[in-house]
C-alpha cells in the first residue's frame, strides 16, 4: 500500500508553494488574467498601426499566456499528487475555461497577422527593435495563411473552443472510473483485482497461467464495451476529419503534421521502413519463444522478460549516483544543473504515496522548474525512468535558459529525443560496467524491449490511424467490427506467422488512449530513431559532436523541429535514420544471443 504523503521526508517532495504560496496568490494571478483577457480586445482594431503597437499587442499576449501556464502548472501538479483533491481539481476546470477565454478574446490575432503583406511586415519591423523577438510568432502565422478563416470563422471556432476535444475525456472517464475487469489468481493464488494499472505487471508475470488470465479477462471486458468506444472514437475522427476540412487541409493526417512543420511524407516514410524491415521483430519474437521455453508464443507472452530478473536494487540516491554519471558526457553545465535539480531544488516528487497519480511524466513551463514526477521502487527501469524524464527537463532547461518564453516550447515532434538519449546512454553505461551474465542480458533485454515498444509498436499504431482516417473520411463509418477488423490485420502482420495472434487483441484499439490524440503515436518511433543515431555520434565522436547536440536543445522553439534537428546533423526527411534504428535492434539481437550461449 502507498505511503501517506505527510510521512514522506520533504527533499523527496515538491516544494510547490514556490509556484504560489498560497490560494490567495493563485487566486490574485487568476483574477490578474481575467482582467488582460477583458482588455485584450481592444487591440483587435489597432494592432497593426505600427511597430510599436504590434510589439505591444503581441507582449501582452504573451504575457496572459504565462499567467495562464503558471496556474495551469500549479493547479495540474497539485492534483497530481492528490488526485483525490477536490479544489485543485476545481482549480484545473477553472483554468481550462480561463485559457478558453483568452483563446476567444485574442481570436482576430493571427487573422491580422496574415493580413499584413511582406512589404507592410518589413516596415513594422524597421520600427520597432523589440519586434523581432517575435519574428518567429509572425513566420508561424504567415505559413498557416492558407488554413486561417476570415475574422467571423476564426471568432466561431475560438468560441467553440470548450466544446472540441472532449471525445478523449468521455472515454478517459468512461475506461478509467467505469470499468470493472474483475478478479483473477495472481501468482501466489491470491485474488487480484485487475486494472488498467496493474496490467502490464500482470503480463510480465512469470507464470504463464496469470499472463493469460489477465489477457483475456482485461478484453473480455473490452469487447463488451466495443460499440460504446467505436462510437465515441468514430465521433472523435471526425471532428479531427471535418476541422481539417474546414481549414482547407487535404485531409486530416496533412492538418496534424503540419502542426509539426512536417509533411505526411515523413509519416509515409517511417510505415514504409518499419514495414520493409518486420523481420527483425520476427526474430526478437523468435528468439523470446526460445528463451521462455515456449512451443508457441502468444500475445500474452510478449512482456514476459527473457533474462534472470536482476536482483540489484537502486535506491533513490543511487540513481542519481548513476543518472548524474551518466550525463557527465554532456559537459558541467548540463550535469551541474541536473545535481542541483535532483539534489536540492526538489524538481523530483519521488515516492509513490496515496491517491498520487501513477507513471511519470516531466512537467512545467517558462514560469516554473522542469519538475518531475515519479513512482520511484527500486527496480532498474526506474533508474532508467529517471534518466528519460531528467533528459526531458534538461530539454526544458535548455530551451527555456536560452530563449524568450514564447519561443522556448520546442514541439512534440522533437518532445522525446533527449528522454531517449539518456535512457539508451544509461543502458549503454550499465552493459558496459555489468559484473554478470545475468545483468548483461537484463541490461540488453531492457534495450530489446525499448526498440520494440517505441519504434515498432508505435509505428503500428500509426499504421492503424493513418488507415482508419482514410475509411472515415472516404465516408466509411467506424463500427466496432470495422475498427477490430482493421486492427487485427496490423498485429498479425506485426507479430509474424510464428506467433500465435489471439483473437482478443482485436479489441486493443479501445484501450489505447493515445489514439485521442490525432497522428500523436509515431513522433515517439521518429524520436527512437533520431535518439538512436544523437548515441552513436556521442559515443563515436564524443565532445566535438556533443556540442553540436546542446546546440539541438538549446533551439526551443526558434525554429522548427525539423531545422532544429539539423544543428545537430539529424535530417529526419531521410528515411535511413529509421532503418539505422532498426539495426541498432538488430545489434541488442545478436549481442543478448551471443552473450546468452557464453560459459
Amino acid at each position: 500500500m502507498a505511503e501517506e504523503r505527510s510521512k514522506i521526508d520533504e527533499k523527496y517532495k515538491w516544494n510547490l508553494s514556490e509556484i504560489y504560496e498560497s490560494d490567495e496568490a493563485f487566486e490574485a494571478d487568476f483574477a490578474k488574467a481575467r482582467e488582460m483577457i477583458g482588455k485584450y480586445p481592444e487591440w483587435e482594431g489597432k494592432m497593426c498601426e505600427s511597430g510599436e503597437s504590434l510589439c505591444r499587442a503581441l507582449t501582452e499576449l504573451v504575457t496572459l499566456e504565462g499567467v495562464i501556464e503558471k496556474l495551469w502548472d500549479f493547479a495540474f501538479l497539485s492534483y497530481s499528487v492528490n488526485t483525490a483533491d477536490n479544489p485543485s481539481q476545481a482549480k484545473m476546470a477553472r483554468v481550462r475555461s480561463l485559457s478558453s477565454e483568452a483563446d476567444s478574446a485574442s481570436w482576430f490575432v493571427r487573422p491580422k497577422l496574415i493580413e499584413l503583406d511582406e512589404g507592410r511586415i518589413k516596415e513594422l519591423f524597421s520600427e520597432c527593435e523589440g519586434l523581432s523577438s517575435f519574428k518567429r510568432i509572425i513566420e508561424l502565422a504567415e505559413a498557416r495563411k492558407p488554413h486561417t478563416l476570415d475574422g467571423e470563422g476564426e471568432r466561431l471556432l475560438a468560441r467553440l473552443g470548450d466544446c472540441l476535444g472532449t471525445h478523449s475525456d468521455i472515454r478517459s472517464i468512461f475506461s478509467n472510473s467505469e470499468l470493472h475487469f474483475g478478479k483473477i489468481s495472481g501468482e501466489g493464488g491470491e485474488r487480484v483485482e485487475l486494472s488498467e494499472a496493474n496490467y502490464i505487471d500482470m503480463l510480465m508475470s512469470g507464470e504463464r497461467r496469470v499472463r493469460r488470465a489477465a489477457f483475456k479477462r482485461l478484453y473480455k471486458v473490452y469487447a463488451d464495451f466495443k460499440n460504446t468506444f467505436a462510437t465515441t472514437f468514430n465521433a472523435y475522427i471526425k471532428e479531427k476529419c471535418t476541422l481539417a476540412a474546414v481549414r482547407n487541409y487535404e485531409n486530416a493526417i496533412t492538418a496534424s503534421t503540419a502542426r509539426d512543420e512536417v509533411t505526411p511524407t515523413i509519416y509515409e516514410n517511417l510505415i514504409t521502413s518499419v514495414n520493409e524491415s518486420l523481420d527483425a521483430l520476427y526474430e526478437y519474437y523468435e528468439l523470446k519463444r526460445e528463451r521462455l521455453g515456449l512451443s508457441k508464443m502468444h500475445l500474452y507472452d510478449v512482456y514476459a522478460s527473457m533474462a534472470p530478473d536482476s536482483q540489484t536494487k537502486y535506491t533513490y540516491d543511487r540513481a542519481v549516483e548513476l543518472v548524474l554519471d551518466t550525463v557527465r558526457v554532456f559537459g558541467e553545465e548540463y550535469r551541474s544543473v541536473m545535481e542541483r535539480g535532483l539534489l536540492c531544488e526538489r524538481w523530483v516528487d519521488v515516492y509513490p504515496t496515496r491517491a498520487k497519480r501513477g507513471g511519470a511524466f516531466s512537467a512545467g513551463s517558462a514560469y516554473t522548474k522542469p519538475y518531475i514526477l515519479m513512482n520511484y521502487t527500486d527496480s532498474y527501469n526506474e533508474v532508467s525512468t529517471l534518466a528519460h524524464e531528467g533528459g526531458h527537463s534538461m530539454h526544458s532547461y535548455f530551451s527555456r535558459r536560452y530563449n524568450e518564453p514564447h519561443n522556448s516550447s520546442y514541439t512534440i515532434f522533437v518532445a522525446e529525443v533527449a528522454s531517449t538519449v539518456n535512457e539508451l546512454l544509461l543502458a549503454h553505461k550499465m552493459l558496459s560496467e555489468c559484473g554478470s551474465k545475468n545483468e548483461k542480458l537484463y541490461i540488453l533485454d531492457r534495450i530489446m524491449d525499448t526498440y520494440r515498444a517505441t519504434l515498432y509498436r508505435q509505428t503500428m499504431f500509426a499504421e492503424f490511424e493513418k488507415e482508419v482516417y482514410s475509411l472515415v473520411e472516404g465516408g466509411t463509418p467506424l463500427t466496432a467490427d470495422t475498427l477490430s477488423e482493421v486492427y487485427y490485420g496490423l498485429v498479425k502482420k506485426y507479430f509474424g506467422p510464428r506467433v500465435v495472434c489471439d483473437g482478443e487483441i482485436q479489441y486493443e484499439w479501445a484501450r489505447i488512449p493515445h489514439f485521442y490524440m490525432n497522428f500523436y503515436v509515431y513522433k515517439y518511433a521518429t524520436c527512437i530513431s533520431a535518439a538512436s543515431a544523437i548515441v552513436k555520434r556521442i559515443e563515436s565522436e564524443g565532445e566535438e559532436y556533443v556540442k553540436k547536440y546542446i546546440d539541438f536543445l538549446k533551439c526551443g522553439g526558434s525554429m522548427s523541429p525539423l531545422d532544429s534537428l539539423k544543428v545537430c546533423e539529424i535530417d529526419m526527411t531521410d528515411p535511413r535514420v529509421v532503418s539505422a534504428a532498426v539495426e541498432d535492434f538488430r545489434a541488442a539481437i545478436s549481442e543478448f544471443r551471443r552473450v546468452s550461449e557464453e560459459d
